[in-house]
């Protein structure tokens, strides 16, 4: 039931030896420190409960790039801090993550995850949400110890915010007149929050002044978007093995992004009301996937979503720019860029 620490991070679309030099070389210089993270995430997520850890196992082992406790480990070294405390909130974040992976699933009634069967295909959908509910109570267990007010107000208000953008996405879904800015309002709680909050807490545990903070903060704030306009077009572009999920799940469940939204924008009126009765409506046949998919080829949506996302992750990169320059900073400032090229 263990995380195994040596497993290599190749994300999709990127060439190994890009993987190599925008997260591999990053994981070699917090290497012992992400060890400690796994041993952690594994004795913390125990219970006696059988199917706490048995479920929790599931999705914590299935992979994913541990790149939020990985953005923690990394701050709190980059900016000097030599103690421990980084190792339990990198914890505390991976188990926050992990808890609203486990929600959404339920909520979004996906079946894969990471390429896999989700956890709520297996075990249900009761018992995913109750192990959320688990893992971010533990989480909050991890700050308390901690003893840091403003370490638990960082993650908890980030964690409030995760919530928040998670029903702002619903009440913005199927909704056709959403504005981009609104759409941006969904992606900086849903996903940006918790970068945000991960390399924040990074810079609290070694006492940084507080420009300091803020920079950290922003840049996991604009990594964490670009991240997921990323996500967003590769639903539209990615083959399912590569994507580790069913592709157009975010066509079916109606989701506002900015691929559909831009293709919508621009679209004939005959198009717009392809988009209004199969997102909108809801009505969908068998065939529509592909013709969105042709629609929002046809508009170059896809291109338009990928330079926002750059243009976020330029502005990640330029949050460090004040920054020493150090090996972990230059590692920072590349994870940046293979966010966006991770979709090529």
């Amino acid at each position: 039931m263990g995380v195994a620490a040596t497993t290599k991070i190749v994300p999709p679309g990127l060439t190994p030896a890009a993987a190599k030099d925008a997260l591999s070389q990053l994981v070699d210089l917090v290497y012992d420190d992400l060890q400690d993270c796994n041993r952690a995430i594994v004795a913390r997520m125990d219970s006696p409960v059988a199917l706490i850890p048995q479920l929790a196992a599931h999705i914590v082992a299935a992979g994913g790039k541990r790149l939020r406790p990985l953005l923690t480990l990394a701050c709190a070294r980059m900016v000097g801090y030599r103690g421990a405390r980084h190792v339990q909130l990198a914890t505390c974040v991976e188990f926050i993550h992990t808890a609203t992976l486990l929600h959404d699933d339920v909520v979004d009634e996906s079946l894969l995850r990471r390429g896999l069967a989700s956890a709520n295909a297996i075990f249900g959908n009761k018992a995913s949400v109750l192990v959320g509910d688990f893992l971010f109570a533990r989480a909050f267990q991890l700050m308390v110890e901690d003893g840091s007010l403003k370490v638990l107000e960082i993650l908890s208000r980030a964690s409030a915010t995760i919530a928040e953008g998670e029903v702002l996405q619903l009440v913005t879904q199927n909704d056709l007149t959403t504005t981009e800015d609104r759409y941006l309002d969904v992606l900086r709680g849903k996903t940006a929050a918790l970068f945000a909050a991960a390399c924040q807490v990074g810079g609290v545990v070694a006492e940084c002044p507080a420009e300091i903070e803020t920079a950290l903060s922003n840049y996991g704030m604009n990594l964490g978007i670009a991240f997921q306009l990323v996500d967003d077009a590769l639903d539209y572009v990615a083959d399912q093995a590569k994507l580790g999920k069913t592709v157009g799940d975010d066509f079916r469940e109606g989701k506002i992004t900015l691929p559909v939204l831009r293709a919508y924008q621009n679209g004939s009126e005959a198009e717009r009301a392809f988009w209004r009765r199969t997102i909108e409506e809801s009505e969908q046949t068998d065939a529509d996937l592909d013709e969105a998919l042709r629609l929002i080829a046809a508009h170059d949506t896809i291109t338009a979503t990928l330079d926002c996302a750059q243009a976020f992750a330029s502005a990640a990169k330029q949050d460090l720019a004040t920054l020493p320059a150090s090996p972990i900073r230059d590692c920072l400032l590349a994870v940046a860029d293979y966010t966006v090229r991770r979709a090529n």
